[in-house]
């Protein structure tokens, strides 16, 4: 089908792979943002109904792909550190203790940034596929119509025989163009508001988190 025109049966081939590569990425982000948001659930529901933190830090180990549990981890973690230190010095001054809720925030801005890192990770390419396939493909199409006037110049008349080839090659990269980048935009503005609303959920909970350290430790 792309016997007449090598640089048109590359565009086909780099768009082809973009496909693929895209609709593997799009299933991989639906598996894993579904569980992140699952785990999520479940475990605001554990965290709320329970009244120890360390019951709640030994159900968010189990909870892997949940980013509110990677934040509670964290935070828990440096809970017991800043109580760790306090009681080596007898309670610790006021000054020590807004410092030890400090690290704590800090603690949960960490997890929230890596969390939100690892929720974001390979959304720049589908971006990436969704704005460059149609350029490519465009490449593909103007370099087929190129070989259909070549063809005609050759010829010296225009005839179907002459520019059917190069115009259908044309065409073919085009629609390759569009099947690869309609799903990789429509993926992407998809992921990325699921995202959001995962990110507004950790923002949300790491200020819960927060009053509930400083309503019982501080």
């Amino acid at each position: 089908m792309f016997g007449g025109s090598g640089a048109v049966f590359i565009v086909a081939v780099i768009l082809t792979v973009s496909l693929a590569l895209a609709l593997f990425v799009i299933f991989y982000k639906l598996v894993a943002i579904s569980q992140a948001q699952s785990q999520s659930i479940t475990f605001l529901d554990r965290f709320w109904e329970s009244k120890r933190l360390d019951d709640i830090f030994r159900v968010a180990e189990g909870l892997k792909y949940s980013p509110l549990a990677a934040m509670f981890r964290a935070g828990y973690i440096e809970l017991s550190k800043v109580k760790k230190g306090q009681v080596q010095n007898e309670s610790g001054t006021m000054h020590e203790k807004m410092d030890g809720l400090e690290n704590i925030e800090r603690a949960l801005a960490r997890a929230k940034v890596s969390e939100t890192t690892k929720l974001e990770n390979l959304l720049p390419f589908l971006a990436t596929v969704g704005s460059a396939a149609p350029f490519v493909g465009l490449f593909g199409t103007v370099w087929g119509i190129m070989e259909a006037f070549t063809k005609i110049q050759e010829a010296g008349k225009a005839d179907l025989a002459s520019v059917a080839g190069p115009i259908g090659e044309a065409l073919i990269a085009t629609a390759a163009a569009l099947a690869a980048a309609i799903p990789a935009v429509v993926a992407y503005n998809y992921f990325n508001r699921r995202v959001k609303v995962l990110g507004a959920e950790m923002q949300t909970f790491a200020s819960d988190y927060l009053n509930i350290v400083k309503r019982h430790f501080f």
